[in-house]
């Protein structure tokens, strides 16, 4: 059975660790359909369900996605778009008061939810997306997404990343805690270790010796990788 709160199995469900926090900056993750359907430890649904100023929409090509165009429409100035580049707004080095001035008091943030390869296909075909302004951030700790394989141990899962930009907002934009904002991530990936070492664990293929590989050597196969993951 499924929890349809937390989209996990009941076994695995998350959701008594569940504390949303209520920021000042609207979080629109635009999930892609692969990431909605079959991705169960993807972190687009638990990051909407920490963040009380956020929502999902499901999509690859968004250049004519009514709800997209209506937020762009009502906020047009203080929309923004988390995605890493050399000529993006770097919230990491930047002062509170720069970050406030630019972003202003309400800004909304889209995060792309998707595989490397998928979230590249969403920005190329999403002409109204390609037309905001980029804000990203400087990556300096590494990604407890063990359980997944992604391109470099420094990318960051969804619910990581913005973890990473609520803190940096901080003393300027947001005034919200974030401790706490991690946990439901973290119980995630310490079930699901404790499932794969399980040798009476029979939902998993049995091997001579089970160990959780660090993410340096992990190889690197990018169908499988989430943002900044750039995935989530």
């Amino acid at each position: 059975m499924e929890c349809y709160k937390c989209m996990r199995p009941s076994s695995a469900c998350i959701c008594k660790y569940i504390s949303p926090i209520l920021t000042e900056t609207r979080f629109i993750i635009l999930m892609h359909p692969k990431e909605y359907i079959k991705e169960k430890n993807g972190t687009g649904h638990m990051t909407r369900l920490q963040l009380e100023n956020s929502e999902i929409i499901v999509g690859v090509d968004f250049t004519n996605n009514n709800r997209v165009n209506e937020i762009l429409a009502k906020e047009k100035n203080s929309s923004f778009l988390l995605y890493p580049g050399k000529d993006n707004f770097n919230l990491s080095l930047k002062k509170s008061s720069e970050i406030s001035s630019f972003m202003g008091n309400n800004p909304i943030i889209f995060i792309l939810d998707g595989t490397w390869p998928c979230v590249r296909k969403m920005l190329k075909l999403s002409k109204n997306l390609q037309k905001l302004k980029r804000v990203s951030f400087d990556n300096e700790i590494k990604s407890k997404f063990i359980i997944k394989q992604q391109p470099e141990s420094l990318c960051l899962s969804t619910i990581e990343s913005v973890y990473t930009v609520v803190n940096l907002l901080k003393d300027g934009v947001e005034k919200c805690e974030t401790k706490g904002f991690l946990l439901p991530f973290e119980k995630m990936i310490e079930h699901q270790i404790e499932c794969t070492l399980n040798p009476n664990n029979k939902k998993y293929r049995p091997s001579k010796k089970k160990e959780i590989l660090p993410k340096t050597i992990y190889k690197k196969k990018t169908e499988r990788n989430i943002i900044f993951e750039e995935n989530r």
